[in-house]
C-alpha cells in the first residue's frame, strides 16, 4: 500500500462541476513526476503513421484501415465535425457499435477537441436521451446500418425531446448524413472549476464514461486526456502489449474495459492491431481468432465460461491465443483454474471501474494467485484503503470497503455535486462500493458488492431505475428488484411485485419496460408476485426478508 499523499488543499466536491479537479499541489507532482505527460488521445496513434505506416491498425466489418487509412479518416473527420458548427469542449454522444467506424470517430471528435459521450450501442431512449440531457449535447452519433445496428428511428425520436440536436447517421458504406432539429438550441453555461482556463488542454474533460450506478441512469464520468492516457500507458507493459498484438474487442467498444484496459487504445498506442467483433459468442469469436492470427482479448465472466465450455467442440484453431483478460465482475476460482488448461492462454484477472482504478495479475503471479485474486494496482501512485462501515482501516486478509484516490481516479463525477458528497471522502477518496480482502502481495480479492445494484454478467443494473419503471404501469403497486445468483452470468435481476389486482403478464411487463424505452439487458429476467413486500423499522424494502411466493409465467 502506497502511503497516502498529503493535501493541504481538499477537493470538497463543489456542486455540478464538469470536472472536480486534484488539489493543485498533487496536481503539479503528478506532472513533475511525468504520470501526466500533456499528450492528448486524438494522438494516440500519430506516432506510427511513419514508423510503419502500412501496418493494420483497425479491422471491422464494415472497413480494413492500415495506420496511414486510419490517420487519414481522423483527419478528414475533424474537419467534417467542426463544420457542422461543433466547437472544442462541445459534447458529442457516439453510440456506435464494434466497426473500425467507430474508433476513426472517437479519435477525429478527440482531434476535433470534441468531447465524446460514450453511449452503447444496446442503450435506448431513455439511456439516450437522459445523457442528451445532462450534457446539453450538441450532436448525436448513431448508426443506419453500420455494422448491423440501425438507430435511425431511435435518433428521430431522441431529436424530438432535444432542441436543437444534431443526428449524424452513419451508414454501412462509411458514409454520413445529417438531420438537425430545426428549434434554436437551449444553451446552459459549463459548469467549470475555478481555474480551468489556466489548466493545458491535456488537463480538461476527453470523454465522459458511463458508471455502472445504483441511483437511475448511469452517472457520467469525466475523464481527462492526463489521467485516461496514464491508464493505458501503465496498463501496455502489464499485459505484454506490443506492435505483434492483435487484439479482439468482443465487449462492446465503448465500455471503459474495452477502450482502455488496455483495450483499443492501449494496441493503438502500441502499434499493434486491433480486431472487431461483431458479438462475443464462440462461434464468431473463434472464427476470428482464427483468421486473424488474434493475441490477445478480454471478456466478462459469463462470455468467458461459455468459451470455456463451448472450446471442446470447436472446430477453430486458437493456437494464437496467448492472453485472456477477464474483468467486469468476479471469476469463479473454479472457472479461472480452467483457462490454461482448456483455452491454453494465460488467463490475466482484471478488477478496475470506469472511474479510475485499475488492477491487474501479472505474469510472475502464481498459478494460485492468478486464479483467486483480481490483481493489484497498475500504478505505484495508487492509493487504496480498505474500511469498515466506519472507514476505520482493517488489516490486510479481512474483508473490508475499498477506497482509492490516485492520478487516474476521478475526484468526482460529473455534474453531480449532492452525489460526490456521498461517492468520496473529504480528503478525495472514491467510494467505490466494492468489499475486497487485500492480501499482503498487494492483491485483492473482491468478495462482494455494497451498491444497490445487480451485475448482471459485467453490465451493471441500478434497481432504483428499472423499479421507477415498473411502478409506472397501472397493474403493479410495489416492487422490488433484487439480485439472484446465476451460474453463467454470476447474477440476474428478478422482479418482486405486489399487484394492484390481477397480476399483468411476464409479457405486458416487458412490452411495457421496452416502450418505456429501457435497455433490453436491464429487463428484469425473472418476475414474482408477492402479497406484500416486507419493511425494516425504518420503512424501507427489506430485500433479505422477501420471500418468493409465486413465479409470474
Amino acid at each position: 500500500m502506497t502511503r497516502p499523499m498529503s493535501e493541504s488543499q481538499i477537493s470538497s466536491s463543489p456542486p455540478d462541476l464538469d470536472l472536480t479537479p486534484w488539489p493543485a499541489e498533487v496536481a503539479q507532482r503528478y506532472r513533475a513526476l511525468g504520470l501526466w505527460t500533456g499528450d492528448l488521445l486524438g494522438d494516440i496513434a500519430v506516432q506510427h503513421i511513419g514508423l510503419r505506416p502500412g501496418g493494420e491498425a483497425v479491422i471491422g466489418p464494415d472497413a480494413r484501415l492500415t495506420y496511414a487509412e486510419l490517420e487519414q479518416e481522423v483527419q478528414r473527420l475533424a474537419v467534417w465535425w467542426r463544420g457542422l458548427g461543433w466547437e472544442p469542449g462541445d459534447y458529442v454522444v457516439v453510440q456506435l457499435p464494434n466497426t473500425a467506424a467507430f474508433v476513426a470517430t472517437v479519435l477525429s471528435l478527440w482531434r476535433a477537441g470534441l468531447v465524446p459521450v460514450m453511449a452503447l450501442a444496446n442503450h435506448r431512449r431513455a439511456e439516450v436521451s437522459a445523457f442528451v440531457a445532462q450534457t446539453n449535447a450538441v450532436g448525436h452519433v448513431c448508426a443506419d446500418g453500420l455494422g448491423g445496428a440501425n438507430h435511425a428511428a431511435l435518433a428521430v425520436d431522441i431529436r424530438s425531446g432535444a432542441p436543437g440536436l444534431v443526428t449524424v447517421l452513419v451508414g454501412a458504406d462509411g458514409s454520413h448524413s445529417v438531420a438537425r432539429d430545426p428549434r434554436p438550441r437551449a444553451t446552459r453555461p459549463r459548469q467549470l472549476p475555478e481555474g480551468w482556463d489556466d489548466l493545458p488542454p491535456s488537463g480538461r474533460v476527453a470523454l465522459l464514461q458511463l458508471s455502472g450506478g445504483s441511483t437511475g441512469t448511469p452517472k457520467l464520468i469525466p475523464r481527462t486526456h492526463d489521467d485516461y492516457l496514464l491508464s493505458v500507458r501503465e496498463s501496455n507493459p502489464i499485459c505484454g502489449t506490443t506492435a505483434d498484438t492483435r487484439y479482439l474487442v468482443a465487449l462492446p467498444c465503448a465500455h471503459n474495459f474495452a477502450m482502455s484496459s488496455p483495450g483499443i487504445l492501449g494496441v493503438l498506442q502500441a502499434g499493434g492491431t486491433v480486431v472487431m467483433a461483431p458479438e462475443p459468442s464462440p462461434a464468431t469469436a473463434f472464427a476470428l481468432v482464427e483468421a486473424e492470427r488474434i493475441t490477445m482479448t478480454a471478456v466478462v465472466p459469463p462470455v468467458a465460461m461459455l468459451w470455456l465450455r463451448a472450446a471442446n467442440r470447436r472446430t477453430h484453431d486458437l493456437s494464437t491465443l496467448e492472453s485472456l483478460l477477464v474483468g467486469g465482475a468476479r471469476l469463479p476460482d473454479s472457472v479461472a483454474s480452467q483457462v490454461r488448461p482448456i483455452l491454453g492462454c494465460r488467463l490475466r484477472q482484471v478488477f478496475g471501474m470506469a472511474e479510475g482504478l485499475v488492477n491487474y495479475t501479472r505474469d510472475e503471479d502464481d498459478e494460485h494467485t492468478v486464479t483467486t485474486t483480481q490483481g493489484r494496482p497498475i500504478s505505484p501512485y495508487d492509493e487504496l484503503r480498505v474500511v469498515d462501515d466506519h472507514d476505520h482501516d482493517v488489516p490486510d486478509g479481512e474483508p473490508g470497503h475499498l477506497l482509492t484516490r490516485g492520478p487516474y481516479t476521478i475526484r468526482g463525477y460529473f455534474r453531480a455535486g449532492a452525489h460526490n458528497a456521498r461517492a468520496f471522502t473529504a480528503d478525495g477518496f472514491y467510494r467505490t462500493g466494492d468489499v475486497v480482502v487485500r492480501h499482503p502481495s498487494g492483491h485483492l480479492t473482491v468478495v462482494g458488492r455494497a451498491k444497490d445494484q445487480v451485475n448482471r454478467g459485467g453490465e451493471k443494473i441500478a434497481v432504483v431505475e428499472v423499479e421507477s419503471h415498473l411502478l409506472t404501469h397501472p397493474g403493479v403497486a410495489e416492487v422490488s428488484v433484487i439480485a439472484e445468483p446465476d451460474e453463467l452470468l454470476g447474477e440476474r435481476a428478478c422482479a418482486v411485485l405486489v399487484p394492484t389486482g390481477d397480476p399483468p403478464s411476464v409479457s405486458e411487463l416487458r412490452q411495457h419496460l421496452h416502450e418505456r424505452g429501457l435497455a433490453d439487458y436491464k429487463i428484469p429476467d425473472r418476475f414474482i408476485i408477492a402479497d406484500e413486500l416486507p419493511r425494516t423499522r425504518i420503512g424501507k424494502t427489506d430485500v433479505g426478508a422477501i420471500r418468493h411466493e409465486r413465479t409470474l409465467e
